[in-house]
């Protein structure tokens, strides 16, 4: 498999298109899948390559690139047992984003296929369950998600016709809403604007983040506030941005795995942390779908005024 991206399928949606790639990450070692939407206005302000060429000879490659990459890019990390496909079939995000024109990338939770030792037999650790950090065990070396959702996916995403990787946003859900918040908090000024649902807050506190830290990063605990968004937002010093988090009153996960009320209470004079907590819902994609526009809506303000 090359490096460059090749198109799996092709959906047409809202105007636009569900577009699947795959290509050998050379971050994991392994092919990995990650899905697009371009929104309808990638194809209509866009300007063929072909014409492009035949007058751009005294223009640098970055001004040429101004004529191409039209859309900002908004990340979706997807949570525990998902893979590059779960949101883009499940939240009907995408009419929302065509309104706004702007186009979502999702890839896959881990590298898959590695036969390491272990990796399939637990549904919160190994496949599926990368948590989006770089692993430091050696058995575990090739799980390197945060490089490769932060480093080398914007590369890929630029041999790609109609995205701007340069304005990007980052959203997530449960372990991807974990690794939304901890990428916009390592990256500051990166990341436009960041939003979450029913995110792992405290992960170095909870099941869910121990087993996969130790598992990951071994005993050192020290070592684990680096991918703890709680932990983290105590030492933010990037602008004070809103953080919209959306969860269900009947999330069963909400006071066991998340412990969202640690995060606000850390983030207090650092980020404008708006905690919703929705009566009645609970963790699974029906929430998602019902206030996916919110989500939208609060990233295009950050993305759509650039």
């Amino acid at each position: 498999m090359s490096a460059t991206p090749e198109e799996q399928s092709a959906k047409k949606q809202y105007g636009g298109w569900n577009k699947q790639y795959q290509h050998h990450s050379k971050t994991l070692g392994c092919d990995m899948k990650f899905s697009v939407f371009t929104p309808p206005a990638a194809d209509k302000q866009k300007v063929p390559v072909s014409l492009l060429a035949k007058s751009v000879s005294a223009r640098s490659s970055q001004e040429r690139a101004k004529h191409i990459l039209v859309c900002q890019v908004l990340y979706f990390l997807s949570g525990l047992t998902c893979d590059d496909q779960t949101f883009i079939v499940k939240s009907n995000a995408q009419r929302k984003a065509s309104e706004h024109g702007i186009a979502l990338v999702t890839c896959d939770t881990s590298p898959r296929g590695l036969n390491i030792d272990g990796e399939e037999e637990d549904w919160d650790f190994g496949t599926g369950a990368g948590f989006y950090l770089n692993a430091t065990q050696p058995k575990w070396r090739q799980y390197r998600m945060y490089d490769y959702v932060v480093k080398e996916l914007p590369e890929v995403l630029q041999s790609l016709a109609g995205l701007d990787v340069h304005k990007a946003s980052v959203f997530g859900h449960s372990m991807g809403g974990h690794g939304a918040l901890t990428i916009f908090l390592k990256n500051s000024g990166v990341y436009k604007s960041v939003s979450a649902y029913a995110p792992i807050c405290n992960p170095i506190n909870v099941q869910w983040g121990r087993k996969a830290f130790s598992g990951y990063l071994g005993d050192d605990q020290s070592t684990w506030k680096e991918y703890d968004a709680t932990e983290l937002v105590k030492q933010y010093n990037g602008p004070k941005v809103p953080v919209l988090i959306d969860i269900g009153t009947l999330d069963n996960f909400k006071d066991k795995q998340l412990l969202p009320e640690a995060f606000q209470k850390a983030a207090e004079g650092k980020l404008d942390v708006q905690l919703r907590l929705q009566d009645g819902y609970d963790h699974s994609y029906f929430t998602i779908s019902t206030f996916i526009d919110d989500h939208i809506n609060h990233h295009a303000k950050a993305l759509c005024k650039m």
